[in-house]
């Protein structure tokens, strides 16, 4: 506290933004949420906002004995072209995950179809002679949906790397065109919390998932934080904007921490040995919540066998995995 107060008395200027201890960001799956600590000279706070603010989500706090008087919002009118096309690729990554959220239900459908093809009885009538043939024409349906179905989503998902660097490089283009506020305030040394949210996704999802041999699997799960909010205490959530409150929130202290494990049921494993590593089998996301999609590594015994693409478990779902088949 009192290095903030040796801070503001060295300022000229009217305003001043100080960061605190309960600076802090927190980057969930489709955004981040920003608080910030600021402190009023001669009754005004005058602060710039984080790229990508989202409407409607801004709050100003006050503290104890603190009344606002007024608030303005402006901004670099030369940015307005930077913000629409920020704003075009945000809608087009979040129309890019609607549809992966509606490839996981057509594979479910068909998943369930294939399975019920299969495990169907022949029998021989008048309209259906062939009993084997007509069930095997729905099971061979039902996989080349799922094939089909791996294929969008294998290139939703190309699409939507594509569209983060995109956003990335339209961020970084666009720091000069951030919207500030201007707050009036009472007494001249008041102080308030902002909170806002913004459409930055500051950081990716990484797994370790190590083979325990007994029906189950240990994964482990880091942070690769790519926002930067210097002063802040960086935070990660495994959920969206629209989850605050309930998702699973951590604490990012470096890319090597494991922030927490998941021991999931796995079935259907298959290793094979050899010069070549190759393994595949069927994990169940036992947990309440949904696991993002993220690069992971493989290992048995402690053995690194390689990395796969993890591609995202609903909670009570399951997917088959694999490694070099």
């Amino acid at each position: 506290m009192r290095l903030t107060l040796i801070g503001i008395a060295l300022i000229t200027i009217a305003t001043v933004t100080s960061a605190g201890a309960a600076d802090r960001i927190t980057f969930y799956r489709d955004g981040a949420v920003i608080q910030q600590e600021t402190v009023a000279a001669k009754g005004l706070v005058d602060v710039p906002l984080a790229p990508g603010l989202l409407e409607h989500s801004l709050k100003i706090i006050p503290a104890a004995g603190t009344t606002i008087i007024g608030v303005e919002m402006y901004k670099n009118e030369s940015g307005s072209s930077a913000d629409k096309e920020l704003d075009t690729l945000t809608e087009q990554r979040r129309r890019l995950e609607d549809r992966l959220q509606a490839l996981e239900t057509r594979e479910a459908i068909f998943t369930s179809a294939a399975k019920s093809q299969s495990g169907k009885a022949p029998r021989k009538t008048k309209a259906n002679p062939d009993p084997l043939q007509a069930i095997r024409q729905g099971t061979d349906f039902a996989i080349a949906q799922l094939e089909a179905v791996y294929t969008a989503r294998r290139k939703t998902t190309q699409e939507i790397h594509k569209i983060d660097g995109r956003l990335a490089a339209a961020k970084r283009n666009n720091r000069s065109a951030e919207n500030s506020l201007r707050i009036t305030v009472t007494p001249a040394r008041g102080r308030l919390t902002l909170r806002y949210a913004t459409a930055e996704r500051g950081w990716k999802p990484q797994y370790n998932m190590h083979l325990t041999g007994n029906g189950s699997v240990q994964l482990q799960l880091f942070a690769k934080v790519t926002g930067s909010m210097r002063g802040h205490q960086v935070h990660v959530s495994l959920g969206s904007l629209a989850e605050i409150g309930t998702a699973e929130t951590f604490p990012a202290q470096s890319d090597s921490a494991a922030l927490t494990g998941y021991l999931l049921p796995i079935a259907e494993e298959r290793y094979i040995e050899g010069i070549f590593n190759r393994f595949s089998g069927m994990i169940t996301n036992n947990r309440p919540h949904y696991l993002p999609s993220g690069e992971s590594g493989l290992f048995r015994n402690g053995v690194y066998l390689g990395k796969f693409r993890f591609e995202g478990l609903s909670s009570g779902r399951s997917r088959v995995i694999s490694l070099g088949t």
